[in-house]
């Protein structure tokens, strides 16, 4: 888990500790894309005039061209370039403590990139600059918030480019990756390439076995945690968009008493065992610690999910691309299917 759970947290800094947030809002986006794009050069091939693009917050962002110099979060960045549009800079979690690609990097060449920040309240400005940015994109987790966008140079970052925000909040998977996919074409990539329509067409079928997979196994209860070295957190699943969309697909989630933020439960871990899972799905992004840091935690090792070797991944922050989100739903579905009752 990042730093901000050991400062005054923000309901931002929680989010970015281990919650997330889910329910359901699609906004139309403004814009155009030529019918036969090449897959390698999308955006140089988009029509020349004047482009807009309405985001989740209902602030249009304009310009007279398309924007060729886009610098975007982390995440939203990797989805953005498996519609074949590339960025110039990232702000987010982008390499590791050893120089490798972070998970929410996704297939984004990380060298290739200007990494104007790679931790929560980082961002270089003056970096940003030098860029010459025609177009800052990211998430949008609290309303009235750009994700990693510190608050103290927001509004600097926020006159030097139009900005566009994409909810990952109030949400859910599909309408998340439509909002990514609109402005992606908006900026010249071709939704009809066959990249992008095989990968639609696996994350229809995955959507498909995993609500096949909860309806066969409803005994099956799966907990969303997150894991620091003084606590344990139990997300409830109607908050985020990714299990908010599983719960639409049939499976059954544990659901904690949340604190007043609302998006999960603070336990000890001397309480961790307060709710009974068959399956834990573990956050797996780089701030929260991996199960293969907990063997030294006892009430970890007794867990009826941990004893049953039934722990799997949780995608906390998901690409929002069907190439990305597609694998997702087949490894949870998988792990329902061949799952044994444990508590």
């Amino acid at each position: 888990m990042p730093n901000a759970l050991h400062s005054p947290l923000s309901r931002r800094g929680l989010l970015a500790a281990g919650g997330a947030v889910g329910l359901g809002v699609a906004l139309a986006a403004c814009g155009n894309s030529d019918d036969d794009k090449g897959e390698s050069d999308a955006a140089g091939d988009a029509k020349a005039g004047p482009w807009s693009f309405k985001d989740d917050r209902g602030e249009t962002a304009e310009a007279d061209s398309v924007p060729k110099s886009i610098v975007a979060f982390t995440g939203t960045a990797a989805a953005l370039h498996d519609y074949g549009i590339e960025v110039k800079g990232v702000f987010g979690p982008t390499t590791t403590k050893d120089g490798k690609p972070d998970i929410q990097a996704g297939d984004l060449d990380v060298t290739k990139v200007e990494i104007l920040g790679n931790v929560w309240g980082e961002f270089n400005v003056e970096k940003y600059a030098a860029l010459a940015p025609e177009l800052l994109v990211t998430a949008q987790w609290v309303k009235g918030e750009l994700w990693y966008v510190p608050e103290q140079s927001r509004d600097k970052i926020l006159k030097l480019a139009p900005s566009v925000a994409l909810l990952a909040a109030e949400t859910t998977v599909p309408k998340a990756i439509q909002r990514h996919a609109e402005l992606a074409e908006s900026l010249g990539a071709d939704l009809k390439a066959k990249k992008v329509t095989d990968a639609k067409a696996r994350f229809e079928k995955a959507a498909g076995r995993l609500r096949a997979a909860a309806k066969s196994r409803p005994e099956i209860r799966v907990m969303a945690g997150s894991a620091s070295q003084d606590l344990f957190y139990v997300s409830l699943a109607k908050m985020s968009a990714d299990t908010l969309y599983f719960q639409e697909l049939g499976v059954r989630f544990v659901e904690p008493k949340v604190n007043a933020q609302g998006f999960f439960e603070e336990l000890s871990w001397e309480n961790v065992d307060k709710y009974p899972a068959d399956i834990i799905m573990m956050d797996n992004r780089s701030s929260a610690l991996q199960p293969d840091a907990l063997t030294s935690k006892p009430t970890w090792a007794r867990l009826p999910a941990v004893k049953a070797g039934q722990v799997v991944p949780r995608v906390s922050e998901p690409i929002y691309s069907y190439d990305k989100c597609a694998p997702i739903l087949e490894d949870l579905a998988a792990a329902i299917e061949k799952a044994g009752k444990a508590a």
